[in-house]
């Protein structure tokens, strides 16, 4: 299988996937606030796509080590599992919130949640421009430069900062506060990982007990 076609299958899908998830709990494919949704993750999602396969396709490449199964450790494949669980049920509550009406989110905090999506998404993916190590699973490759300048300097873990912003975006997004719940379980997920995944670092990565000195905050400046 071709590295194009590995980084391809996994996004189609991901994006079936996604649109099942929309749309069946919706109940109806006249769901603006679902496509405009589904349009601002793809497009962000796709765009370092070019940049990456034409100057460093191995970054590309580890991006499509995902999921339980990429996993070395117990703890991080068990978070992983839940995450997907708890990222599914953000969407499924989200959604079935606005068909049902639950709560009367206006249309410009939807837009702002598109936002606010398109950012944290955004965010999660410059990691992987700056640091080429940056990868789906919890990992240190032999050779692997500690990165401590750009987005490490004010975190620890970027990518993780933009998944909360995310997080945060999706139930607006898609015309939800109720969705805004399942924030909290999606944190407690990250902070989990994060502390076993800096277990490893500490041990593995050189110079990671000393950039823990340095940059104070795990996942969000000021805060943790």
């Amino acid at each position: 299988m071709t590295s194009r076609l590995r980084v391809a299958l996994p996004s189609a899908i991901g994006l079936t996937a996604f649109v099942l998830v929309l749309f069946v709990p919706a109940g109806t494919l006249h769901y603006w606030r679902g496509w405009a949704f589904l349009a601002v993750f793809s497009i962000v999602t796709l765009l370092p796509g070019p940049y990456l396969r034409r100057n460093d396709p191995a970054a590309l490449e580890r991006r499509t080590h995902a999921g339980p199964g990429a996993e070395t450790r117990t703890v991080q494949k068990i978070v992983i599992t839940a995450t997907f669980v708890v990222s599914a049920a953000l969407v499924v509550v989200s959604v079935l919130d606005y068909r049902f009406g639950w709560s009367r989110v206006p249309v410009g905090i939807s837009v702002l949640g598109d936002v606010l999506v398109a950012g944290g998404l955004g965010l999660s993916l410059f990691v992987v421009v700056q640091n080429r190590y940056a990868s789906a699973n919890i990992t240190v490759e032999d050779g692997q430069p500690l990165v401590s300048t750009g987005l490490y300097g004010f975190v620890r873990h970027p990518m993780y900062f933009g998944t909360v912003i995310m997080m945060v975006g999706i139930p607006l997004a898609l015309g939800s506060y109720w969705g805004l719940l399942l924030v909290i379980p999606g944190v407690i997920l990250l902070v989990v990982r994060i502390i076993d995944e800096e277990k490893m670092l500490t041990a593995e990565l050189a110079g990671y007990r000393d950039y823990m000195q340095k940059v104070r905050y795990r996942l969000a400046p000021l805060l943790w």
